[in-house]
C-alpha cells in the first residue's frame, strides 16, 4: 500500500490486510483461552484487546505527526505499520502450537511437551489427564457423519452458545463503536472543531483513552467477572450515546442562520443555496458553508457548493479562492457549522469510551474464547468473528448515509437505542464464566435460551461442576452451600 500508484493497488493492499486482521482476530484469542491456565484466562484474552487498543493510539499519535507533512505523509504511516508485523511474524515462529488442539489431533506427546513448555514448572499431570478425558469424551459424542456447523446448531448446549457468542459481537458493532474509532476525527469535526490537525490529535486522545481504559478491564475481568463487566459497561455506553446526541441536538438548535443567498454564475438551479441554516448545508455532501467569525457572532453567512477540485473552497463566490477569502476575514466549513457546544462531542466521545473499554471492548472476544467445547470452538469463533466484521463493515459504510437522512444527532440516539437493546439481551442470555474451566463451561447453557444468565447472576453461589464419563452434570443447588 505504501507504494501505491492507484487506488486499486491501494484497495488490493486492504484486501490482503483485511484478511490478515480478520483470521488473526478469530484464532488469536482461541489460543490465549485454550493456552492460558483457566483462572488467568479471562485477563490474558483481554490483554490481547488491550494490545490492540494501544497500537490504535500509537497510530494515532503517528498520523498527527504525519498530518504536518505536505506530501506522501500517508505513505510513511502505512509503511511504518509493517514494522510490527514482521516482528510478530518472527515471534510466532517460537510459539508452541495449542495443547489442547495437539490433543484433538491425537498428538498426544507433542502436546503433553506443548503442555509443559507453556507451564514450565507447574505440575501438568493433572490439567492433561483432564484435557485428554474431555476431548475422548467429546470426540465420542460428536462421532458420526455431518459438518460441525450443523451439529452446532442441533445441539441445544452450542446452539445456545453461538446465540450469545453471535449477540455479544453483533451488540458490540451496533453500539456504534468502529464508527466511533474510524470517524473520530471527523465527528469532532461535524461537532464544530475546526482545525483539521486539531481533530487528529483530538482523536488520538479518544483513542488513548481507549487504550488506558481497556487496562482497567484487564483489572476487573477476574475480579468483577465477565456478565457484571458487560453489563456495566454497555449501560455506561448508552448514556454515553445519548450524551454525544444530545451534544448534536444543541449544535443544530443553534444552528447559525443563511443570510446571503448568491445566485450560481452558471445559471444551474443549485439545492445548496435553498437552505435557511448551517445545519441542514452540512447535511448534503455537496454544500459547503462561508461564513465570517465575529466573536460571539457568525456573519455573512451563504450555503454554497463544494469545488470539484478540493473540499476546501467553493465551487465558485466569497470562499473560491483560499488565499482571498482568508484575506478578507471569511472561514469555509465543508463538514461542520460553528457552535459553542462541540465541547460535548469530545466529552461524549470521551466517556463513551471509558465505559465502553473495559467491557464491550473485549469481553466479546474473551467469552467466545470459553463458551463453546473444544469440538466447536474453531467454528464457534469464525461464525462469531464473521458477525463481527460483517457488522464493522454494515455500521461503518452506513454511518455517513444515516447522518445525512437522520441528522448527526439522529444516528446517535439510534445507537443508543440499539446499545440498550443489547442491554436487556446480555441481561438475559449471558452466563458467567469467571473461574470455570474451558471443559465445563458447556453445562452454562444446559438452559433454555436467555435464561441462563438469569439462572446464573444469584450472588454468593458455588456450584460445583462434575464432569461424569459419558455425560456433563452439575449438582443442583440444593446440593451446593452458600458460600458467604
Amino acid at each position: 500500500m505504501t507504494a501505491a500508484n492507484d487506488r486499486y493497488t491501494l484497495l488490493s493492499g486492504r484486501i490482503v490486510v483485511g484478511l490478515g486482521i480478520g483470521l488473526s482476530s478469530m484464532t488469536v484469542t482461541v489460543y490465549i483461552a485454550e493456552a492460558a491456565p483457566f483462572h488467568l484466562r479471562g485477563r490474558l484474552v483481554t490483554i490481547n484487546t488491550l494490545f490492540i487498543t494501544g497500537g490504535q493510539c500509537f497510530a494515532s499519535i503517528i498520523d498527527g505527526a504525519f498530518s504536518y507533512l505536505e506530501k506522501n505523509g500517508w505513505r510513511y504511516m502505512l509503511g511504518l505499520s509493517a514494522v510490527p508485523a514482521i516482528i510478530q511474524f518472527v515471534g510466532f515462529l517460537f510459539l508452541p502450537e495449542s495443547p489442547r488442539w495437539l490433543m484433538q489431533k491425537g498428538k498426544t506427546q507433542r502436546a503433553r511437551r506443548a503442555l509443559n513448555l507453556i507451564r514450565e514448572t507447574q505440575n501438568i499431570e493433572d490439567e492433561y489427564e483432564s484435557i485428554k478425558s474431555s476431548i475422548e469424551e467429546e470426540q465420542r459424542e460428536v462421532r458420526g457423519g455431518g459438518s460441525v456447523l450443523w451439529k452446532m446448531l442441533t445441539y441445544p448446549p452450542t446452539f445456545r452458545a453461538l446465540i450469545v457468542g453471535c449477540g455479544m459481537q453483533l451488540f458490540q458493532q451496533l453500539s456504534g463503536i468502529n464508527t466511533v474509532m474510524y470517524y473520530s476525527a471527523t465527528i469532532l469535526q461535524m461537532s464544530g472543531v475546526q482545525d483539521d490537525k486539531l481533530a487528529i490529535w483530538l482523536a488520538a486522545v479518544t483513542a488513548g483513552t481507549n487504550f488506558i481504559f481497556t487496562m482497567v478491564g484487564v483489572w476487573l475481568v477476574e475480579k468483577v467477572g465477565r456478565r457484571k463487566l458487560t453489563l456495566c459497561s454497555l449501560a455506561g455506553t448508552t448514556v454515553s450515546l445519548v450524551i454525544l446526541a444530545v451534544g448534536f441536538l444543541l449544535s443544530a438548535l443553534t444552528s447559525p442562520p443563511i443570510i446571503l443567498h448568491p445566485r450560481d454564475p452558471s445559471g444551474h438551479n443549485v439545492s445548496c443555496v435553498n437552505y435557511k441554516f448551517c445545519d441542514r448545508c452540512m447535511l448534503d455532501p455537496n454544500c459547503g458553508f462561508c461564513f465570517k467569525m465575529q466573536h460571539p457572532n457568525v456573519t455573512e453567512t451563504s450555503c454554497v457548493p463544494v469545488s470539484n477540485r478540493s473540499d476546501t473552497i467553493a465551487a465558485w463566490g466569497r470562499c473560491s479562492n483560499e488565499s482571498e477569502f482568508k484575506k478578507e476575514g471569511l472561514s469555509w466549513a465543508f463538514n461542520f457549522c460553528p457552535t459553542k457546544y462541540s465541547w460535548t462531542a469530545l466529552l461524549g466521545l470521551i466517556l463513551y469510551l471509558i465505559f465502553f473499554a473495559p467491557g464491550m471492548g473485549s469481553m466479546p472476544w474473551t467469552v467466545n474464547s470459553e463458551i463453546y467445547p473444544m469440538w466447536a470452538r474453531s467454528t464457534g469463533n469464525a461464525m462469531s468473528s464473521g458477525v463481527n466484521w460483517i457488522f464493522n463493515v454494515l455500521v461503518s459504510l452506513t454511518f455517513l448515509h444515516l447522518a445525512e437522512y437522520l441528522s448527526y444527532y439522529g444516528v446517535f440516539f439510534l445507537y443508543s437505542a440499539l446499545a440498550a437493546l443489547g442491554l436487556f439481551f446480555i441481561y438475559g442470555c449471558l452466563p458467567e464464566t469467571k473461574g470455570i474451566k474451558l471443559e465445563e463451561i458447556e453445562t452454562l447453557f444446559e438452559n433454555r435460551l436467555c435464561t441462563c444468565g438469569l439462572l446464573d447472576s444469584d450472588e454468593g453461589r458455588h456450584i460445583e461442576y462434575i464432569r461424569v464419563k459419558g455425560s456433563n452434570y452439575h449438582l443442583s443447588d440444593n446440593d451446593t452451600s452458600d458460600v458467604e
